[in-house]
């Protein structure tokens, strides 16, 4: 049987019908879990329904799927009871089972888990005779019920602010009893909560909880399949540009319980420091727990080592004594299986050749490893694991350069508190710091109040008791997280460092009210749209708001991006406007301007004036006395940029945009303009009116507007070159690139060019001096990369100017494609923003064309591009395998830029050497026949 053929994979004692390799197939857990097994791990038995079945149920339904799987899920249910020595829905000896989703990219919590299945009130009395423990086992039944009914029963409550039904209940018992914590409940209470469950659901749902292991298990099968669909999974897969076709495995698995005692436990952990890097293994646990305890933050977790135990008792300002005696470490409670631990995750982190988040179950004294796949961790941790790992011999130069996701450098360029401000802060309390970074904002309690937040341009702070899958959205729109449960595994920590965003969890000191929306911490009341702070590098909470700063870069972000400028091919230039900009991304490595949009200086307001005086003249005359005014105003703007660029080529883009941007559009401002021209309200009025377009997009503009109002050019070109001249003096090395915006024909690029070249040669006899400087076109009317071959002709350079190239060859206008591309990408019409990652299918043929076109004509044409895709990883590596010269972008994005092309470079040379190896055994084979 083939793999597609085969629905199940099934994995134990040490042996596994999959692999590493087979993510795909079984998602990453499946895969890993084979993995676990082929290098000698203690796994639990058990298979993995393939992603092929996801894909088979969301195209024929449950009926389909069923059928295709039923006989190999039995073959495979064999096997474990094999291995267990006990026998799934058996009463006496029975086999309990968890269910759990897998895609092949890491979804943490956006899918469904279901454990202890297979219980029903005739398998506990089983269970309990065979443990001889009535609380463990009833206490497994009711979450059993609780998880069943909320996954697969659709049992939840119906608004945010209604309590959870299942919670209702803990809460009326535990008042009725006297009982304070889960852990005081006896089993006699779980016996009673069983019963109030089971009437809970069936009042809820109108139908009993089912008893049938096998009707359970098939339920579960499809509630995970569904939850490949849901709104958080759906959303985490936009976010993190996972595709929707790929489907989730369901890898059914023998249940081993860590809350069977005191000698049980459950934990999670990291081989590394997932916030800041630290080679140092870490992670927590509980005893007497199962898996969702440790990350649901309902009781305090302890660490797993010593060094962490420490360390977590002294940011949270616990005696030494106390820690050791309420909080000891693993290492501490079962040293054995603590050196058992860290072996294992030695061999892991060895094997992977990463930074492993690893799961664990002990029972009764035996460890099993439940889960290993290469952990989220933050930007700063990623930089610095990928440069450890080189020195320790781990990674050579490019698998460290390609184990850096570009876009999380991102992270590190965000500001942080400035010590000044934070000196006058009041500290309020103090959590973990559960993902580094500085955030400042109002309180907002739930999440739909964080998007609004969002929408309304507000800083918020999600704060909450803990947070969940249903909780991502706001979290993404939130400036920063606080939560009152949880430690450095839980949700809110592992998300937020997926994401880059600020987190400080287990707050404990904070009693949160969702119904009044307050947040207590001792005799301090917050009230919602209260300002607070973070500081998710050491969990400090403020009250008020407190001012950032710029962060400051590492040496090991140093070293990464001196070991990728080695393999990038492509230039990074940046988009700059200013000479602040230009020093900004000359700081973070830019060796170029890619885009200088001369427009934005004339909306200053000391020339604003002038361009609207040149904007209103009757005739050439009077532009021409406008322009006289903004000619030394743009020349030492330029001087700016090209100090700051010393040395380094800046592309100069003539005027673009249509000149009703200019003019004033409010009556007061008309008014002023009448004034200062010294002509009638009307007159202006008249004027404006006179440049209405319906159209300004395709209108009047670019190089339309330079050809037909020739002088604007010239005193543009005039501007350039003079201020190159005047630096040249100084000893300033200015290279211009003048670039003319907006061409489709190679007329229109022609008679510009005329002009520059032209005025070029009067400033030049005039100065006695002059300057290298070179003349093209950006590249942003489909017609242009069509006719590339011809414009060549008189450009000595192209810049794919991808925003309108996209808006046009779309023909989707960027200022209302917010009204339907949302719809778009929801529905799967689109897979992404084509405004945001390069539609490589259509646009980017466009530029396949152009760049092969031009450099047809004229071999040594530079090729670039300065749209906002200029600093998107999989766009950068488009414009690699195009032939680019450089990608442009905005000077915070640079670092990510650089790194991306880097990337490229490696892939498209690896890539090359499979298919060299590739040809080499084709030709062996072919000698040895």
């Amino acid at each position: 049987m083939t793999n597609l053929q085969k629905t199940v994979f099934t994995f134990g004692s040490k042996k596994a019908q999959g692999d590493a390799s087979m993510k795909d197939l079984l998602g990453g857990k499946g895969a890993n879990l084979c993995e676990m097994n082929l290098i000698g791990m203690p796994v639990p038995p058990g298979f993995t329904i393939t992603t092929e079945m996801c894909k088979l149920y969301n195209s024929e339904g449950k009926v389909a799927v069923l059928e295709k799987i039923k006989e190999e899920v039995h073959t495979a249910m064999l096997q474990i009871e094999d291995q267990m020595g006990s026998k799934f829905g058996d009463n006496l000896n029975p086999c309990l089972v968890s269910v759990r989703s897998g895609s092949r990219a890491s979804m943490p919590g956006m899918m469904d888990t279901i454990l202890n299945l297979g219980l029903n009130d005739k398998v506990v009395e089983g269970l309990i005779e065979k443990t001889g423990n009535p609380r463990f086992v009833w206490d497994s039944y009711r979450r059993f019920i609780q998880m069943y009914s909320e996954v697969v029963m659709g049992m939840k409550p119906k608004s945010k602010e209604d309590e959870d039904p299942f919670e209702e209940i803990i809460d009326q018992l535990k008042h009725e009893k006297g009982v304070k914590l889960d852990s005081e409940f006896t089993a006699e209470h779980f016996k009673e909560m069983v019963s109030l469950f089971k009437n809970a659901v069936k009042q809820f749902t109108a139908t009993d909880f089912p008893t049938d292991p096998w009707e359970q298990l098939w339920g579960a099968v499809i509630a995970v399949f569904d939850s490949w669909t849901n709104e958080r999974a759906v959303y985490y897969r936009r976010l993190n540009h996972i595709p929707d076709d790929w489907g989730t495995a369901v890898n059914i698995q023998a249940m081993v319980f860590g809350n069977m005692g005191e000698s049980s436990a459950t934990g999670v952990a990291f081989t590394r420091d997932s916030s800041t890097g630290e080679n140092l293994f870490n992670g927590e646990y509980l005893i007497n727990a199962q898996g969702e305890d440790v990350v649901a933050g309902i009781r305090t977790p302890q660490q797993i080592t010593l060094e962490g135990s420490r360390r977590w008792a002294s940011v949270a300002a616990i005696t030494e004594e106390v820690r050791a005696e309420k909080f000891p470490s693993l290492e501490e409670t079962m040293p054995s299986i603590f050196q058992e631990l860290i072996d294992i995750q030695k061999k892991l982190e060895l094997h992977y050749k990463d930074m492993q988040d690893i799961e664990f179950t002990i029972q009764e004294g035996k460890l099993w490893m439940l889960q290993t796949r290469n952990a989220k961790r933050t930007g700063a941790a990623m930089v610095r694991i990928a440069i450890d790992m080189h020195k320790e011999g781990l990674l050579d130069e490019e698998a460290a350069v390609l184990r850096v996701d570009p876009n999380k450098l991102d992270e590190l360029l965000h500001p942080v508190f400035d010590p000044k401000s934070l000196n006058q802060a009041a500290l309020v309390a103090q959590g973990l710091p559960a993902s580094p970074g500085a955030a400042t904002g109002q309180i907002v309690f739930f999440a739909d109040d964080a998007e609004l937040g969002a929408e309304e341009n507000r800083a918020v702070i999600l704060v909450r008791i803990e947070t969940s899958p249903e909780d991502l959205k706001g979290m993404v729109a939130a400036q920063g997280i606080l939560t009152a449960r949880g430690g450095m595994t839980s949700h809110a920590a592992v998300v937020a460092r997926g994401m880059g965003k600020c987190c400080v969890s287990g707050g404990e000191r904070l009693q949160i009210d969702y119904k009044n929306r307050t947040v207590s911490i001792g005799d301090l009341v917050l009230k919602e749209g209260d300002w607070i702070s973070l500081n998710g590098s050491t969990g400090k909470i403020y009250k008020g708001k407190i001012e950032t700063t710029a962060a400051v870069l590492s040496d090991d972000f140093d070293t990464l991006m001196e070991m990728a400028d080695k393999y990038a091919t492509m230039k990074v230039r940046t988009n700059a406007d200013t000479p602040k900009d230009a020093e900004v991304a000359r700081r973070f490595g830019a060796q170029g301007i890619g885009l200088c949009r001369t427009e934005h200086m004339f909306f200053e307001e000391d020339k604003i004036m002038a361009m609207r005086e040149m904007i209103l003249a009757e005739d050439e005359a009077g532009r021409r006395k406008a322009l006289a005014k903004l000619l030394p105003m743009q020349r030492k703007d330029l001087e700016g940029i090209f100090e700051a660029m010393n040395g380094l080529p800046v592309t100069i883009r003539l005027l673009d945009p249509p000149l009703h941007e200019f003019v004033p559009h409010e009556l007061e401002n008309q008014k002023e303009m009448a004034e200062e021209m010294r002509i009638s309200v009307k007159s202006v009025q008249d004027k404006i009116a006179s440049m209405h377009e319906f159209n300004p997009m395709l209108g009047h503009r670019g190089c339309r507007l330079g050809n037909t109002y020739p002088e604007i050019s010239e005193m543009q070109t005039r501007a350039i070159l003079e201020a190159a001249i005047n630096l040249k003096k100084a000893g300033i090395k200015a290279l211009p690139e003048i670039m003319i915006p907006l061409t489709g024909t190679l007329a229109e690029m022609q008679m510009q060019k005329q002009i520059v070249t032209e005025t070029a040669e009067k400033v030049f006899l005039e100065k006695g001096d002059s300057i290298a400087y070179s003349v093209g076109t950006m590249i942003e009317v489909p017609r242009a990369a069509l006719v590339a071959d011809r414009i060549a002709e008189s450009a000595e350079f192209f810049s794919f100017g991808t925003n309108d190239l996209t808006q046009m060859t779309f023909g989707y206008s960027r200022d209302d494609a917010g009204k339907f591309l949302p719809f778009y990408l929801e529905n799967g019409i689109l897979k992404n923003d084509p405004f945001q990652v390069l539609d490589q299918n259509g646009v980017g043929q466009l530029i396949k064309i152009a760049a092969e076109k031009g450099l047809a004509t004229r071999p040594d044409l530079k090729i670039g591009i300065c749209g906002e895709h200029g600093g998107e990883p999989s766009s950068i590596e488009f414009c690699h395998l195009v032939g680019m010269n450089y990608v442009s972008c905005s000077p915070f994005r640079v670092p990510i830029a650089r790194l991306a092309a880097a990337q490229a470079a490696i892939k498209e040379k690896k890539n090359s050497n499979k298919e060299v190896n590739s040809i080499k055994k084709t030709e062996e084979d072919l000698v040895l026949l």
